[in-house]
């Protein structure tokens, strides 16, 4: 049996957004022959083990978290079954791992169960766990799962708060020029509230300024694409930055509701070639029942165009409710997804995303421009609609409507008006035969290529990708400290 080469352990941030990038990240690096140790809070880690394949050979460590004790409901060990104002609270409070996840690298570094690791991959929310590493001799890097440029864009915002110095609806970050104007329609409500009396706030800012602590930053992104927020963190941080990406979920890994995937490409499987818009705001977002109303009703008139819309409540409702179509939908498009017209299927709170985009027949995706989905999206050649709703999404938009070319935006937030003839235009825009939509999509295809070139490694033709060297290095860094 070949020796394995050294033990990395991987602490994501609890959310379903930045759990599933740490775990692809963990099934590369245990093929490329390492032991892999990932860290969470109990509730999730069981997720987690009954969503491994019985081949798997991570291991999963608990370390334990009270939240009724931090002012959060019983059992609260993840940000997908929370109101949007206890996000912020949620994340703020999780400092209060430090003590435990310290006792963890110590018994680790003294040997108890485990062998000392080579390396500490850490969330970008976990920037305190630089400095425990350290105090413990260890390699320590941080795992971003967003893009360059809109880890840059939310870096600059949060630390500067260019926003509370001037009147202006557009400005630019003092530190980041380069990225051009920031609206003011692309702040989170958090952002537009900071202050230093605000606890949400003081975190960034502390959380971020920790970043100088590490030895480096690995981001789930591909340099070629990127270069610009890879390069700002050089500049800012004087630290080592690899582009790693695309770092993809594995298809065996899922949270699986009702809605099977079977079904959602049983359907995909009747309907022509790009005729099909998916729609997805990810794992944790939703948009207004006004908003709803207009969307469902552009799906509607959109002229020879199929979708799957995966649905939650609408903003102001339980999360983890039933979804009610019939209070929030349009009658009208209640008949276009029956089964005589069959123009459309709702499906529930999840769906197979990475097999749905990899359909011939999706020929678009609707989607909040997390970066995860983004990449799910371009590594199919699939083109983008930009609905960003918070965070950094705003920032990944820009990317690509601006810089890459493969987005239209059709609106920002999720309380924002919106008009369903503009939803019609630009759904017709992307999916339709005219000139920029043929532009935007042939971009899309040229993309795809770049992702996967930069993941090639052919011993044979002497030809590695940007993020197989990328990797490279980081590892040969991570070995030199050893």
């Amino acid at each position: 049996m070949e020796k394995k080469k050294g033990t990395i352990l991987l602490f994501p941030f609890m959310a379903q957004g930045h759990i599933i990038p740490f775990l692809a990240l963990a099934f590369g690096l245990e093929q490329k022959g390492y032991n892999i140790i990932l860290v969470n809070t109990p509730l999730n880690i069981k997720k987690l083990k009954s969503s491994l394949t019985p081949n798997a050979s991570i291991s999963l460590v608990e370390i334990p978290f009270n939240s009724s004790e931090l002012g959060l409901p019983p059992n609260t060990e993840n940000t997908d079954s929370l109101p949007y104002k206890l996000w912020l609270h949620f994340i703020t409070i999780s400092s209060y791992l430090e003590p435990s996840f310290r006792k963890l690298l110590f018994d680790l570094v003294k040997g108890h169960d485990y062998e000392k690791p080579l390396c500490i991959i850490s969330d970008m929310f976990f920037g305190w766990s630089a400095n425990v590493a350290h105090e413990l001799g260890l390699f320590h890097v941080i795992f971003s799962g967003a893009s360059g440029f809109g880890l840059a864009c939310f870096y600059s915002l949060w630390l500067n708060l260019p926003h509370k110095k001037t009147r202006n609806f557009a400005f630019t970050m003092p530190d980041f020029p380069e990225a051009g104007n920031i609206d003011v329609s692309q702040l989170s409500q958090s952002l537009l509230a900071a202050d230093s009396t605000d606890p949400y706030t003081n975190f960034n800012r502390e959380n971020f300024l920790n970043f100088l602590n590490s030895d480096g930053i690995l981001f789930n992104t591909v340099e070629e694409l990127d270069r610009l927020g890879l390069t700002y963190f050089r500049r800012k941080l004087g630290l080592p930055v690899w582009a790693i990406g695309p770092v993809l979920r594995p298809v065996t890994v899922s949270d699986k509701g009702k809605d099977s995937p079977e079904k959602c490409i049983k359907w995909l499987d009747q309907k022509e070639a790009k005729s099909v818009l998916y729609i997805s705001f990810g794992s944790q977002n939703t948009i207004s029942e006004s908003q709803m109303m207009e969307l469902a009703k552009a799906l509607v008139d959109a002229s020879g165009i199929n979708f799957i819309w995966v649905v939650r409540p609408p903003l102001g409702f339980d999360i983890n409710m039933e979804f009610r179509a019939e209070e929030w939908l349009p009658e009208r498009f209640l008949q276009c997804i029956s089964e005589d017209q069959n123009k459309g299927i709702l499906v529930s709170k999840w769906a197979p995303q990475v097999e749905i985009l990899a359909h011939k027949s999706v020929g678009a995706f609707l989607t909040h421009c997390g970066w995860s989905s983004v990449l799910e999206s371009l590594g199919n050649g699939v083109p983008l609609l930009g609905w960003p709703i918070s965070a950094e999404q705003f920032y990944n938009a820009n990317l690509l409507e601006q810089d890459l070319g493969v987005c239209v935006e059709v609106t920002r937030g999720g309380n924002s008006e919106v008009k369903y003839e503009d939803v019609l235009e630009k759904i017709e825009l992307i999916m339709g035969e005219n000139d920029k939509g043929k532009e935007i999509r042939r971009q899309a295809c040229e993309i795809k290529e770049i992702l996967g070139n930069a993941i090639i490694d052919d011993e044979e033709a002497d030809h590695q990708g940007s993020s197989v060297k990328a990797m490279e290095e980081f590892l040969n860094a991570a070995f030199s400290t050893k």
